[in-house]
């Protein structure tokens, strides 16, 4: 798995901008052998600016299903306002292959700064 770009998370050397909590399970793979799924739960990495938007680098390793788990490492969409000046961010993709088969995944992050001051 790819590690995370260091420019973008030397957070000594930046301003501390806002990240998002990101929890949820993968879709159920192997359904005639062995169908099951796994969890996750992370924290996405910082604010990286885009046009008029941003977005987050996310990363995670799942639970273990019977010695084996897998893993993702990519970026969400950009924000997606959900009222009170504050947004989510959607992510799509697939985990990493291990024990020959990988899941795929939907998942919104949760809100930024969910007990702070309207932004």
């Amino acid at each position: 798995m790819s590690s995370y770009n260091n420019e973008n998370f030397n957070y000594h050397q930046r301003k501390q901008t806002h990240d998002h909590e990101v929890q949820g399970s993968v879709i159920i793979a192997e359904r005639e052998e062995d169908p099951h799924n796994h969890r996750f739960a992370t924290v996405s990495g910082q604010v990286i600016r885009a046009v008029r938007d941003h977005f987050h680098l996310v990363k995670f390793r799942t639970d273990f299903y019977e010695d084996h788990f897998h893993e993702f490492c990519g970026k969400t969409s950009g924000a997606i306002p959900v009222g009170g000046n504050r947004h989510v961010h959607f992510l799509e993709s697939v985990t990493t292959v291990n024990d020959c088969h990988q899941h795929n995944f939907r998942v919104a992050t949760l809100i930024e700064n969910p007990i702070g001051e309207e932004c």
